[in-house]
């Protein structure tokens, strides 16, 4: 079993824990935390994947032991549609609502693409993302193998590009392959894209965060892009692209976050 198996497991009464290591700064990445979630919810469907997962963060999350209590919505002949509440000590992290269904069954029949994967240099010519940056400690950084594109960790020496994008290679450390439930982990595995304009520096909590998951990754290392095209009024969006090693897209997301806390 993987790192990210072993923590996203859930037993069928819906208890689970929030394992050590997945944090930054201590909180929770909330990637992980919907993968956590969604893990229950994905069972309690009896469908195989999640096609479009939506969490409303409520706080943060520490390591220790959740309950995620579930409830299927709708159960038609193709989507299972399911509604879930991650509790910590009697208190709700997060609010997840998922569609599932079985990613088999798509239908490539009709297809039209207005765009491709970024252009990111090869793995090894990319920046390994550290578990310590700066004043920040991405503990969860250990567990994957995170690359930046070169210039995109330039934010690091406090050198901001202008550009709202940031993009770079994924895979896990310990070689797992990137499955349909992991996808809502790597859509909020990178510096938010936020960070090369000009906004102060700090923590960028996520108000809602959702993953459109279009296919299963072919085998290897995902490319992934991610842009905020708007700022206002103290809100900012991220908008995502997954691709896997066949020029697929695999997954798309949109974040709705809260401007730099110092």
């Amino acid at each position: 079993m993987s790192e990210f198996d072993d923590a996203t497991r859930v037993s069928a009464d819906g208890a689970g824990a929030i394992a050590d290591g997945w944090d930054i700064n201590g909180n929770a990445n909330g990637g992980y935390l919907l993968a956590l979630a969604a893990s229950h919810l994905r069972a309690v469907s009896g469908r195989p994947d999640p096609f479009s997962v939506t969490g409303h963060y409520l706080a943060p999350g520490t390591p220790g032991a959740v309950q995620i209590e579930a409830n299927v919505v709708k159960a038609g002949r193709r989507f299972s549609t399911v509604a879930g509440q991650m509790h910590r000590d009697g208190k709700p992290i997060v609010q997840v609502l998922g569609t599932f269904g079985d990613l088999a069954e798509a239908n490539d029949e009709f297809t039209h693409t207005d765009g491709g994967p970024p252009e990111i240099p090869p793995m090894d010519q990319c920046v390994l993302r550290s578990p310590v940056q700066g004043v920040a400690t991405v503990a969860l950084n250990a567990r994957l193998n995170v690359r930046l594109r070169p210039g995109d960790e330039s934010f690091m020496r406090g050198e901001r590009k202008g550009d709202a994008e940031m993009a770079g290679w994924f895979s896990f450390a310990d070689g797992r392959p990137v499955d349909p439930l992991a996808l809502l982990l790597v859509c909020d595995a990178f510096p938010p894209a936020v960070f090369h304009i000009d906004l102060p520096p700090g923590w960028v909590p996520t108000l809602e965060y959702t993953v459109h998951v279009r296919g299963v990754p072919a085998p290897g290392p995902v490319r992934c892009v991610f842009r905020t095209h708007f700022v206002q009024g103290g809100f900012f969006n991220e908008d995502g692209e997954v691709w896997d090693s066949q020029d697929r897209l695999v997954a798309q997301s949109r974040q709705l976050g809260l401007t730099p806390l110092g």
